[in-house]
């Protein structure tokens, strides 16, 4: 296998190809993660994105996670916008202007018609697509995004679940409203996110700590906690007390670096990502899957 970059890398191309290294230690770890992230699975799975507050990118990182797993898994993952707010998550995988001439394709618009919706043709006339990615969006009307009970989420992740082999659900923010029941209960794992703050960590953990006290102890003890750095304030944060209040709690903590391409609202575009966001992205897709087990 010829080396991708780094000396070794200049070195098999300017000598032709007659100089091969073979592969760095950075190119063998890259290789596993995407066998990791594109491993055959049986059956279909769901992972839930949770936060305990808004605008600290937990949409920015379920589009970025989604279009990764699109653009290495074999098959096609999707994406359920279960955000009551008015969600942004076609918004921010397609662009806003994109978006707005097809709003009236969303998860309301299928649950009206779901005794009508039995193939995957059928489907697909409410989603919305990315690249390989397909999302389905939410309601902007809060009336009737707020009508939408635990049931509804049910048989929409049923019938997503019947034709995509990986479900994501962006969950809106907090853990305890009733309709939220639906979602957990159909997740096989979440991915918490959280801000780049001591503050934001002891969010997280007490969302790990609620669901283990409110029957859900098998997702927190395999939750995958995402810190992003949105805003850039790494710098100035005690990083060894968030790892400390998180330590023990989760299955996996990846952090995100702070990007200036995913600006509030902004656009989520792989090509347009610093490297190390992808390489976060990838960890936390790698994660997902590997945790992909009954």
């Amino acid at each position: 296998m010829p080396p991708s970059g780094g000396l070794r890398g200049l070195l098999y191309r300017i000598s032709g190809g007659a100089l091969n290294l073979g592969p760095s230690e950075q190119d063998r770890q890259a290789e596993l993660l995407e066998k990791q992230i594109a491993r055959r699975l049986e059956g279909n799975w769901n992972t839930a994105f949770l936060s305990l507050k808004g605008g600290i990118g937990k949409t920015s990182t379920t589009v970025g996670v989604g279009l990764t797993l699109a653009e290495l898994r074999p098959e096609p993952p999707c994406a359920i916008d279960a955000n009551p707010d008015a969600g942004d998550l076609v918004e921010r995988a397609l662009g806003e202007g994109s978006y707005e001439s097809e709003r009236r394709r969303s998860i309301t618009a299928l649950l009206r018609d779901f005794d009508s919706v039995h193939t995957r043709a059928d489907l697909l006339r409410y989603l919305h697509q990315a690249g390989s990615l397909h999302l389905l969006a939410g309601e902007q009307d809060p009336e009737l995004s707020d009508s939408l009970t635990a049931e509804d989420y049910r048989r929409v992740h049923a019938l997503v679940a019947r034709h995509f082999a990986v479900t994501l659900t962006d969950c809106g923010t907090g853990v305890s409203r009733p309709a939220m029941r639906g979602i957990l209960e159909d997740a096989d794992n979440i991915v918490v996110v959280a801000g780049y703050a001591v503050s934001g960590a002891k969010r997280a953990r007490d969302t790990l700590r609620w669901l283990s006290a409110h029957g859900y102890d098998r997702l927190a003890r395999s939750a995958i906690v995402v810190v992003t750095d949105k805003d850039g304030v790494s710098a100035r944060v005690d990083r060894a007390a968030i790892e400390a209040a998180l330590s023990g709690m989760c299955r996996a903590l990846v952090t995100v670096p702070h990007d200036r391409s995913m600006a509030d609202g902004d656009l989520v575009a792989l090509d347009r990502l610093r490297p190390a966001t992808r390489q976060a992205y990838r960890e936390i897709a790698a994660a997902i899957v590997s945790g992909y087990q009954r």
